[in-house]
């Protein structure tokens, strides 16, 4: 859904915008495959299809658009050479995106979108979805990619040695100074501070520590785990407006379920039940007991260490838990320099595993030619998920200097020679906390005559003190948060901010529809303002107490850029400085069919509010993906009283229940195949008294392929 984003920033890449995106591309006549190995990205085909770069841009966005909500609504398209379409057209609009998409999570949608073309299948667009031996290797990179996300996210908190994160303080300015809050994040600023802090070592524990449970053999240690990311994400998804980032994050923890938990309820409803789901009830009691013991041991090390660490203590005077940092920061250098490298040899041992079981699993396949055939399979795959793997070492390690240092050669060579195509990034967010002493924020004031002056206010970045925090996800507003870091420090660190200025002064629509998409509340939508100019604010949150109509409030603080208007000699010397000022004539549009199209579709949409599409094309999705679950369920009930239709179920009202039937299930099944296997003695022995060769098993497994295709597609 980011490119459905994308189709609102011809401000920020037009030809008339903040950054033209035609800046990025110097088209000196040389090959096109020079040319694309320079700068990957499919916008140099745009002169070729007589398509400038603003409307190929556009045109990619529609393409990659209409391409992930058809692989979301249709199985068939859940494909490789689709994903890699997805992949290569995000890439090409990144490789041009500069500041405005230069985000930690648009490194991780590259990363995770190139997952997806080793996970997604690569057969015939019709041909079925059925399990492959070697889908667990390549599934284990999207779990890597989940580990070296949070590990290094809740590393580089403490390694930046903010004073916030190691006073636990942190959270009481989070929710406030954050970029685009949600009005929940109004009321856990409310918390008591014993509460956030609290809050802190618990986004230390799920960080730092749980992680490492990621890669454990016990399932419910990674069910543990797996609950843990859901809770942190969706607070965060709750107090806060991170675009499409949580939503993503909660999708690689999916990496963290096996089919059993997934298929419960399935369970529940009687349709199928996997093979491989036997194996917890398969255990000895023993064997049972000896992982419910390491669970507790290990849950119970993880409790302790939070306590010892964190000096937990219980007051209960106030009823409060009192907390502190224990440690000091040349202690946490020393533990991470101890772990960083034991971590990476958790990874090889757990890769290693998944590729031993799923060689075992090509070996075991009937049939020579098949057998020969998913052997190479596993061959390839297993050599691209190790070579991701050992590239993926250089940036994770860049947590730990000496670790990074102590990395093979020729891997730091590997990943300079992918580095553009962000295959693999290095990650760490919320490193620091910004606004401890106020939020501070840049407020753009126009006029006409110099003298009254009006306020230019955004659609969702904090500005008028009545109006409630937004509502955006998973839309991200790339101008507002911009707006965010250029408030940091001075505009001079900000070039774009004078290219905003200069085209406000302008007027041009494209570049205002950024800030409001109905032009109409746009102070200055019939005439542009003569002259402009931007102060810095510092906002807090309103007090419990305070007037209920207001969220904010808020303090002058200083000038951040001064007065200016058309042909001012300041300003004209910063667009001078920073290459801003576009000194070429002015660009007819071009008239080709898909220009027109484009156009069209734009002009369509013009005026609806990025967040609102957004959120209409995932409620039809979902709409539609739920009527088609439930159509399936049908054929799927239908399908099993045709098969035997004196089988009545009824759904169980417990977890005894479910575990009697199970083990009925299972029962019969054994029985069933010991009935089978004496037949099929009965019947050999039969033939060798007769003189007749023994019957070919080869018929036999192929019916039962057929009966399990058949099964599969009820």
């Amino acid at each position: 859904m980011e490119e459905v984003s994308c189709l609102f920033c011809a401000g920020l890449y037009g030809n008339e915008g903040l950054l033209p995106a035609r800046w990025q591309l110097r088209y000196s006549g040389k090959p096109l495959l020079e040319q694309l190995l320079s700068s990957p990205t499919l916008l140099w085909l745009g002169p070729r299809l007589g398509l400038d770069t603003h409307t190929a841009m556009e045109l990619l966005c529609l393409a990659g658009a209409a391409l992930s909500l058809a692989a979301t609504l249709f199985e068939a398209l859940r494909h490789s050479l689709v994903f890699f379409c997805l992949w290569a057209l995000y890439l090409s609009l990144y490789q041009v995106g500069q500041v405005f998409l230069y985000f930690q999570w648009d490194n991780l949608l590259l990363e995770t979108g190139f997952l997806c073309i080793l996970v997604a299948p690569l057969t015939s667009f019709s041909g079925p979805r059925v399990f492959r031996e070697h889908d667990g290797v390549t599934f284990w990179l999207v779990r890597w990619l989940l580990f070296r996300l949070m590990f290094a996210s809740g590393v580089v908190k403490l390694t930046s040695r903010c004073p916030t994160w190691w006073g636990l303080t942190a959270l009481t300015y989070h929710y406030e100074t954050q970029c685009i809050p949600t009005p929940l994040a109004w009321f856990a600023h409310q918390l008591p501070v014993w509460w956030q802090k609290l809050s802190v070592v618990g986004t230390f524990v799920i960080e730092i520590a749980v992680p490492v449970l990621f890669f454990s053999p016990l399932r419910r240690l990674r069910l543990g785990a797996f609950y843990t990311q859901v809770l942190l994400q969706v607070l965060i998804i709750l107090s806060g407006n991170y675009n499409f980032f949580n939503l993503l994050t909660l999708a690689l923890c999916l990496s963290l379920l096996d089919d059993q938990h997934v298929y419960f309820c399935k369970f529940l409803c009687f349709r199928t039940t996997p093979t491989s789901c036997w194996c917890l009830y398969s255990d000895s009691k023993l064997q049972s007991w000896l992982c419910y013991l390491v669970e507790l041991g290990v849950w119970s090390l993880l409790i302790f260490g939070t306590i010892v660490c964190f000096d937990l203590q219980v007051d209960a005077t106030k009823n409060h838990v009192l907390s502190r940092t224990a440690f000091t920061f040349h202690q946490f250098n020393q533990f991470l320099k101890t772990v960083t490298i034991p971590c990476v040899w958790i990874g090889v041992l757990s890769l290693t595993w998944e590729m031993v079981t799923s060689m075992f699993r090509c070996a075991c396949v009937s049939g020579f030619l098949r057998r020969f055939w998913r052997m190479i399979q596993w061959t390839l795959v297993a050599t691209a998920t190790a070579s991701v793997f050992s590239i993926s070492l250089v940036p994770f390690t860049y947590i730990e200097y000496d670790s990074n240092a102590r990395l093979w050669p020729g891997v730091r060579q590997a990943y300079d020679l992918v580095d553009r195509y962000q295959l693999v990034n290095s990650y760490g967010l919320f490193r620091r906390m910004t606004g401890v002493g106020g939020r501070p924020e840049v407020v753009i004031e126009g006029s006409s005559d110099g003298v009254t002056w009006t306020e230019i206010e955004f659609m969702y970045k904090p500005g008028n003190m009545t109006a409630p925090p937004p509502v955006v996800t998973p839309h991200q507003p790339r101008l507002d948060w911009q707006m965010w870091f250029a408030a940091l420090g001075p505009h001079t660190q900000s070039p774009w901010f004078t290219s905003l200025i200069y085209r406000l002064l302008q007027g041009k629509r494209d570049v205002i529809e950024l800030i409001q998409t109905d032009v109409t509340k746009y102070p200055f939508h019939l005439q542009p303002p003569a002259y402009i100019r931007a102060h810095r604010y510092r906002y807090w949150f309103t007090e419990p107490k305070a007037d209920g109509s207001r969220w904010w409030r808020r303090v002058y603080d200083e000038e951040f850029y001064p007065t200016v208007h058309l042909g001012n000699t300041f300003l004209d010397g910063m667009l001078n400085q920073y290459g801003l000022k576009d000194k070429s004539s002015s660009r007819r549009l071009p008239n080709t069919t898909a220009a027109q199209a484009v156009r069209w579709l734009r002009s369509q949409v013009r005026g609806v509010p990025a967040h609102t599409l957004i959120w209409t094309l995932m409620a039809c999705s979902a709409t539609f993906c739920l009527l088609q679950g439930l159509r399936n369920r049908n054929r799927s009930s239908q399908g099993a009283s045709l098969i035997n239709p004196d089988t009545t179920t009824s759904k169980p009202d417990t977890a005894d229940d479910v575990d009697r039937l199970l083990e009925d299930h299972k029962e019969t099944e054994q029985a069933d195949y010991e009935e089978e296997e004496d037949d099929v003695s009965c019947r050999d022995e039969n033939d060798k008294e007769e003189g007749n060769d023994p019957v070919d098993d080869n018929s036999e497994e192929e019916e039962l392929e057929e009966d399990k295709m058949l099964d599969e597609s009820f």
